[in-house]
């Protein structure tokens, strides 16, 4: 799983910053996690949090095999996204039969990502909706950076993420979002002194 450092992102289009699936994964976990506390918070959920983030964390471990498909060829056709999913239930089951035996059970759990147990179903939700929060952020900090390759992708993006009707991602895009336009300088004006 390490090997997901060396698998890059975004392969179709022109990166003012390179990303690898390693730091989505990781950015992505962090989204869940945040996702899941404004749930329990401001919606009044009781969504495990940490199961979450750990699901988050591998929801990408297939590309170790597959690549990153960009969601453009992915999505083209139903017969090719079927194919896809497919390819990627064979990984999942590959990189399992990888770990101890006594161990393959857990990893496959975590591998799934079309969960049989209602309760890891709401948790991939939102482990849905922080991995297209990921992807706008990319975009949003691309288009800030003067790259106007990531325009059409970030306003694609932010239509997928209101789809989901998630009203965690919806209070994080109108609260934190904004917040990844600011310099260090300005964050650390927004923190009360812990004095």
């Amino acid at each position: 799983m390490y090997r997901l450092q060396y698998i890059r992102r975004w392969s179709l289009m022109r990166n003012t910053r390179t990303e690898n699936v390693a730091e989505h994964s990781f950015h992505v976990s962090l989204l869940t996690h945040m996702l899941c506390l404004i749930g329990n918070t401001y919606f009044g959920r009781t969504l495990n949090a940490d199961r979450a983030a750990t699901l988050a964390l591998y929801h990408d471990v297939v590309e170790v095999f597959t690549g990153d498909i960009a969601t453009p060829v992915k999505h083209n056709n139903p017969q090719l996204l079927a194919s896809f999913r497919e390819m990627e239930n064979i990984a999942a089951k590959r990189l399992a039969a990888m770990a101890p035996s006594e161990l393959q059970g857990e990893y496959a759990s975590l591998f799934r990502q079309d969960a049989a147990d209602a309760e890891q179903r709401e948790l991939l939700r939102y482990v849905k909706a922080a991995d297209s929060l990921d992807a706008y952020l990319k975009c949003a900090l691309e288009v800030a950076s003067g790259n106007r390759e990531f325009a059409v992708a970030k306003e694609q993006t932010l239509a997928k993420i209101k789809q989901l009707q998630l009203p965690e991602a919806d209070y994080f895009l109108e609260h934190m979002a904004p917040s990844f336009d600011m310099s260090l300088d300005e964050l650390s004006q927004l923190a009360p002194d812990s004095e």
